[in-house]
């Protein structure tokens, strides 16, 4: 009886098109051929097949047994498991709603990082300590393109100090941060890390776990960023503009606490409800089920009710150690997560909802867990 390989063919039935796929673009990043691209145009933010090999929905390389966009893809198939057991040795309790690790609350201890990056300037102090320490060569991030005033996300690099802090504070459009891996190679990286939400955070875990060579053995490290959606261009034009008069070149800051907060360069603030942005959710968030990157090595986010903290979730033995090292060096300081009992609540409440996004007829993994009382 042969063995069954799957490769796009599948993936294309199964992910791409059901519905699943968060445009993660790990599939575009492993594929060896190379026969797959990435569309980032008008909001699709989804893998696409080249018609030359095989049309949109086979692959000619698939047919002959390479498997290697299956192999990266954090949404096929019993993913979810695979990746817990590589990185936890064991699959989640029901209890971990949010994942394995644990919380503690963290902000850079240079202020300059703290007023630069977005609460608490926890993960540009991460990066810049692991740069500056040898630990890793190059990290995957976003950055705007142009000036900024398009508030339009693109894939980059960060090699250095500098690089990092260009690439602080939040976005929330969508951006494929792994499409800037060849960017990073071509630099000369060999450790790398990924930074971006849980449909990114999964991606080296997956890869890892089903070896799917040099990329993966390359994405050494992965910080995640916790995340309820991200939304789609058009946000800027129809709601912030139309209805609020906030032109997307005006704006200088974001940020998401229970309201949608804008800052603008005549130095206003302006609150818009949440309500009102559900409408430009991105498509490849819609089922997914993953709001705390369960699969990262340290995740976080700035949900708390200290402005100037970032909630950390601590969960592989890399991510506690790199966070021991920042410590010992002075670069951030901790408190308990039990200082913050709210944010810990709010916590389990977003990643209950998240994963029960898990639609019924999917691998049932991310739904398996029970509706508790955060």
């Amino acid at each position: 009886m042969a063995i069954e390989k799957p490769h796009w063919r599948e993936l294309f039935q199964e992910v791409v098109t059901s519905g699943l796929c968060t445009g993660c673009a790990a599939c575009v990043v492993v594929c060896p051929h190379p026969v797959l691209d990435y569309n980032a145009e008008g909001g699709v933010y989804k893998p696409f097949h080249l018609d030359l090999d095989g049309g949109a929905a086979d692959c000619t390389h698939g047919q002959k047994g390479c498997t290697m966009c299956t192999r990266a893809c954090p949404r096929f198939r019993n993913w979810e498991s695979e990746i817990d057991v590589l990185r936890f040795e064991r699959e989640r309790t029901e209890e971990e709603v949010y994942g394995v690790g644990d919380v503690l609350l963290a902000r850079a201890s240079d202020p300059s990082l703290v007023d630069n990056g977005q609460d608490g300037g926890f993960v540009s102090a991460l990066l810049i300590h692991a740069l500056e320490n040898d630990l890793i060569d190059a990290a995957l991030v976003s950055a705007l393109e142009g000036d900024g005033s398009t508030w339009r996300a693109k894939p980059s690099v960060a090699r250095n100090r500098d690089e990092v802090l260009a690439t602080a504070k939040s976005r929330y459009t969508y951006s494929a941060n792994l499409l800037a891996y060849d960017e990073a190679v071509a630099g000369g990286a060999e450790r790398i890390a990924v930074v971006g939400m849980g449909c990114m955070a999964s991606a080296p875990g997956a890869m890892q776990a089903r070896k799917a060579g040099k990329v993966a053995r390359r994405l050494s490290l992965t910080i995640g960023l916790l995340c309820s959606k991200t939304f789609d261009d058009a946000i800027f034009e129809e709601l912030f503009e139309a209805r609020y008069g906030l032109k997307r070149e005006n704006i200088v800051k974001m940020n998401i606490k229970g309201v949608f907060q804008i800052w603008t360069n005549d130095g206003a603030f302006h609150e818009i409800p949440l309500k009102e942005a559900h409408a430009y959710t991105r498509e490849g968030c819609v089922r997914c089920p993953d709001f705390a990157a369960e699969h990262a090595d340290l995740s976080t986010g700035g949900i708390g009710a200290f402005g100037d903290w970032t909630l950390v979730i601590a969960r592989t033995e890399l991510g506690r150690s790199l966070l021991q090292s920042m410590v010992d060096a002075g670069v951030v300081e901790t408190r308990p997560g039990d200082d913050d009992p709210g944010a810990v609540a709010l916590l389990h409440r977003l990643a209950q909802v998240s994963r029960k996004r898990w639609p019924v007829d999917a691998v049932p993994g991310p739904r398996r867990l029970p509706v508790t009382n955060g």
